[in-house]
């Protein structure tokens, strides 16, 4: 009997003509936006596994011992940088023989002074946007990296060969690629971020599928008043409508299946907030997918029979509220409580135990919460128009048609207001925990912003790199030193372990200051510096540096004072001065012998380093890039940092990435269904607005009765999401032992929702000035 009442009511959403299609139709693309959004929810696991597993498969891999060099072996050095903001990722490889291994996504290695590029890059370096680019990366492109060695389609990568790379310049040999690493352990407070950011941005999608499968409800009852009236009992009828949203419900995951699989292929060309993934990682879980695929039937069976619960459905077609009792409040307000009630149950949260988190209890205490501002928003908006009275004539068309039937309304906003709600929750979770996921590094990047490390040991090399440096276009000044070590020379002394030894810098006396307290300085001054900090004890500077003292320059056996060649002795002047060290631009403090270049030559040094701090010209907008360029040209293995005073751990910002990507495709969700119910809606009412329009009312009139017919629910629904969100975000704040958190986070969000809703009115009003047209009136 129930089977053959659901195939009846298939027959009716099928058969019944234009208005019967046109009302699938609206309920299909409904369910099938939230259906889309589903599925691509369901692909998240399989996407972060892909990822990761690329990015093991390309890691090149290096033993605990040197790997000796054969025929298939090669050399490698990472060679990353960056251009205008965007992460490249790139080595220089330099083959053994003939047999050395390709790293993946590569068929073959290219020859000396050619490269194989990601896509992505190679369409960034044959744009114009790309020229400075290219000045860095000359290699010749032969080729293109497939997807096996891309972590995703929208990657700037690229793997170079040259015969310039030595180990002696930050080289190392490799056998192959590939080696698996051991996931960090997860923090406990982004574990329950994670666990309550999926509440969040999927609860407003299963909102709307429900509001969707209630689509052409007034011209479904009188449907089913015509079935009364032919002798069908209410049990019948109610089966029947339910097989009408059954089939529309059905059409929906078709819809929604196939919009899917339109935007699987279309995956790679998109990026929100640096994340892209192949089509081919968008694969849904198969026991999510099986669950989508009989959630949102189930939920169109349950929503219809809830919403036919007080409604008489009588033989002469008369479909009235069952009891006409007002929404009550004692059974709704116990449900966020109890959410509230859960979490609080779990606990504080521990800074590195996780065992204290219940996912359950999280996401139920987080789903019960939300869904409680679902509950409370109907009543809330009944008992508000309730009490409006008066005022002008849209404003009157408006709150009447409110106090008629507010339901509607409420249902149509709901799904932004849980967003809303849930949104201010996690601001306000992120501004209390940011500060523990962010480290100061002591950099000051007013003094300098962009630091370089040459690898090479070659003093001529650091002179040159100083002196492209200061040419190059952007800088306004250079902090250059070249660093090495100096000894005491001569034996162990008894009951010493090692040679002492101390840093020796040269610089300029412009370079010097930034170092050290330096005070009046020209060349040829030397100083012994000391740590200011009081870090480092100075009587050890001493023991190998203090004015008047010999020390060695040349490499010696820490442990035996012995050394390989004959030793090149250096005496520091009686006359250098003794002084405090200072925190350089990098947040470095460095101590020892500081000379400048005329008091010392520097080709007697042994094992050589330079180092150089930049100072940009804000003038200047790529000043960063061109010192890439000739870092690029002295020495591609060459480190450039650029100089922060906060650093973000990486975990904290790939989750606070993943939930601003998700949460953008969440908001154009909701504003396509806001869309579709708001036409849905205006397409029910169409005889009742011609109407009115044919009996002289202006059509200015009728649009703003409309437009405050979706400000007065949304006004209420944004004030309850404000209340809801800051309480769960308050509690949130607790478990994770926070005590402060930044109420400035919280105006915004309302106000993104407020100017959404007003986006889609306003899409919306086309199709209402058509619906007010004469031929509205036809019937049948």
């Amino acid at each position: 009997m129930r089977a053959r009442s659901l195939a009846m009511g298939v027959r009716f959403a099928a058969g019944g003509g234009r208005e019967g299609w046109v009302r699938t139709i609206l309920t299909a693309i409904g369910v099938g936006l939230g259906v889309m959004l589903l599925l691509g929810a369901a692909s998240v696991p399989h996407i972060l596994d892909a990822r990761e597993q690329r990015g093991e498969a390309r890691t090149a891999v290096s033993g605990k011992q040197p790997i000796k060099r054969s025929d298939s072996t090669l050399l490698y050095g990472k060679a990353e940088t960056s251009f205008r903001g965007q992460r490249i990722t790139g080595a220089l490889l330099r083959p053994d023989g003939p047999h050395a291994p390709a790293p993946p996504g590569v068929r073959e290695l290219p020859r000396n002074g050619e490269m194989v590029v990601s896509p992505a890059l190679a369409e960034l370096l044959s744009s114009p946007e790309g020229k400075l680019l290219r000045e860095r990366l000359h290699f010749t492109t032969v080729g293109t990296i497939a997807e096996p060695g891309l972590v995703g389609p929208g990657e700037l990568a690229y793997y170079a060969v040259s015969d310039a790379l030595t180990t002696e310049h930050g080289a190392y040999r490799i056998d192959g690629f590939g080696s698996r690493t051991e996931r960090p352990t997860m923090n406990p407070v982004l574990l329950v971020l994670i666990i309550v950011a999926c509440v969040v941005l999927l609860m407003p999608v299963a909102i709307f599928i429900a509001t969707a499968v209630r689509f052409g409800g007034e011209r479904r009852d009188r449907r089913l008043a015509a079935l009364r009236l032919i002798g069908a009992d209410t049990r019948t009828v109610r089966w029947t409508a339910a097989g009408e949203a059954l089939f529309g419900a059905v059409c929906g995951l078709l819809v929604g299946t196939a919009m899917f699989l339109a935007v699987r292929q279309a995956a790679g060309s998109v990026t929100f907030w640096n994340v892209n993934a192949f089509p081919d990682d968008l694969t849904p879980a198969p026991a999510l997918a099986v669950l989508v695929a009989l959630a949102v039937p189930l939920c169109a069976v349950g929503v219809t029979f809830f919403a036919l619960r007080a409604v008489a459905i009588e033989p002469l077609g008369v479909v009235r509220n069952s009891a006409g009792r007002r929404r009550r409040l004692w059974w709704r307000l116990p449900v966020p409580l109890v959410g509230i009630a859960l979490l609080l149950a779990n606990g504080p949260v521990g800074d590195s135990d996780g065992g204290q988190i219940n996912p359950y209890l999280i996401a139920g205490g987080a789903v019960l919460m939300l869904f409680g501002i679902t509950l409370l928003l109907p009543w809330v908006v009944e008992a508000a128009v309730g009490r409006f009275t008066g005022g002008p004539v849209p404003w009157q068309l408006a709150t009447r048609r409110l106090q008629l039937g507010s339901g509607a309304a409420a249902r149509a906003v709901s799904g932004i207001t849980v967003a809303v709600a849930g949104a201010i929750a996690l601001q306000l979770f992120f501004s209390a925990i940011q500060q523990d996921f962010m480290r100061v590094t002591g950099q000051d990047p007013h003094r300098a912003q962009l630091s370089v490390t040459l690898p090479s040991h070659d003093v001529a090399t650091t002179r040159k790199m100083i002196d492209q440096l200061r040419r190059t276009e952007g800088v306004r000044g250079v902090i250059a030193t070249i660093e090495a070590y100096v000894w005491r020379p001569g034996p162990l002394r008894k009951g010493e372990d090692f040679a002492p030894t101390t840093s020796l810098i040269v610089g300029d006396c412009p370079s010097l200051s930034e170092l050290a307290h330096t005070g009046s300085c020209k060349d040829g001054d030397v100083f012994v510096v000391k740590d200011g900090n009081g870090l480092v004890d100075s009587d050890w500077i001493f023991e190998t540096a203090r004015p008047g003292a010999r020390v060695q320059l040349n490499d010696a056996d820490v442990h035996t004072g012995e050394h390989d060649r004959s030793p090149r002795l250096w005496t520091i002047p009686k006359s250098a001065r003794i002084i405090d060290s200072r925190k350089d631009p990098s947040g470095d403090t460095a101590f020892g012998v500081f000379a400048t270049p005329g008091a010392l030559d520097t080709t007697a040094l042994g094992d050589p380093t330079a180092r150089a701090m930049v100072k940009t010209d804000p003038r200047v907008g790529d000043a960063a890039e061109y010192v890439r360029n000739t870092a690029a040209r002295i020495d591609p293995l060459m480190s450039v940092r650029t100089l922060q005073n906060l650093e973000r751990d990486k975990q904290y910002s790939s989750v606070r990435t993943g939930l601003l990507a998700a949460a953008t495709a969440t908001l154009a969700l909701i504003a396509a269904s806001m869309l579709v119910t708001t036409l849905e809606q205006l397409r029910e009412r169409r005889r009742l607005l011609s109407v009115l329009v044919a009996f002289g009312t202006r059509r200015a009139t009728l649009g703003w009765s409309v437009l405050w017919q979706t400000a007065v629910p949304v006004a209420l629904g944004l004030a309850l999401a404000l209340a809801g969100g800051a309480g769960l975000g308050v509690v949130l704040v607790w478990m994770a032992g926070k005590s402060t958190f930044d109420w400035s986070v919280v105006w915004p969000l309302p106000a993104a929702g407020a100017a959404l809703v007003l986006l889609v009115t306003l899409f919306s009003l086309p199709p209402l000035w058509r619906m007010m047209r004469p031929d509205g009136l036809r019937t049948e």
